[in-house]
């Protein structure tokens, strides 16, 4: 395995990280998402539709259903006994990145995949939300503005009861 990449933590073509986050960084609470936006959700069916998607177990156990169909699922634990039906399974997250190598990829989450990842991804797609959480227990990390630049930007919208949000699109300078 060449983990040239990863182990000076430079950004690897191909490999992005999409995320709904408050402007707190909250992503959850409970083991689950804090809310839920239709056009956010769809957004990211759409985004890693037919690609490798890449997530921490605990996301792994928060999807209702399994395995997101028409994506090659990914799950990182450091568990070795354990199997999730329709993902492959890895015990670093580089050997994960490195499994997805020529394929388009996604980081998805948890807060602690998103940290160790951050370094990596020359993508960010950002859902902000324009909201607060204070009782949320999984955050995104922090974004440093001036390591990015912004690729597209969507008007702010408002979800029927009163959630605002926009999407960002962000590329590694």
């Amino acid at each position: 395995m060449n983990n040239n990449n990863l182990i000076t933590n430079k950004p690897i073509a191909g490999l992005s990280m999409i995320v709904a986050a408050a402007e707190d960084g909250a992503i959850g609470r409970g083991g689950d998402l804090i809310w839920r936006i239709s056009a956010d959700l769809k957004r990211f069916k759409a985004l890693t539709m037919g690609h490798s998607i890449i997530m921490g177990r605990k996301t792994w156990d928060s999807l209702p259903k399994g395995a997101l169909p028409g994506r090659r699922n990914v799950v990182v634990t450091r568990d070795k006994n354990f199997s999730a039906e329709g993902a492959d399974v890895y015990n670093s997250l580089e050997d994960a990145i490195d499994s997805c190598k020529g394929a388009e990829t996604f980081i998805i989450g948890g807060a602690q995949i998103y940290r160790q990842a951050m370094p990596m991804v020359s993508k960010l797609f950002l859902t902000r939300v324009y909201a607060s959480y204070p009782d949320a227990d999984a955050f995104f990390p922090e974004i440093i503005a001036n390591e990015w630049v912004v690729a597209n930007e969507e008007a702010v919208a408002e979800t029927s009861d009163g959630l605002r949000y926009q999407f960002i699109d962000l590329i590694r300078k």
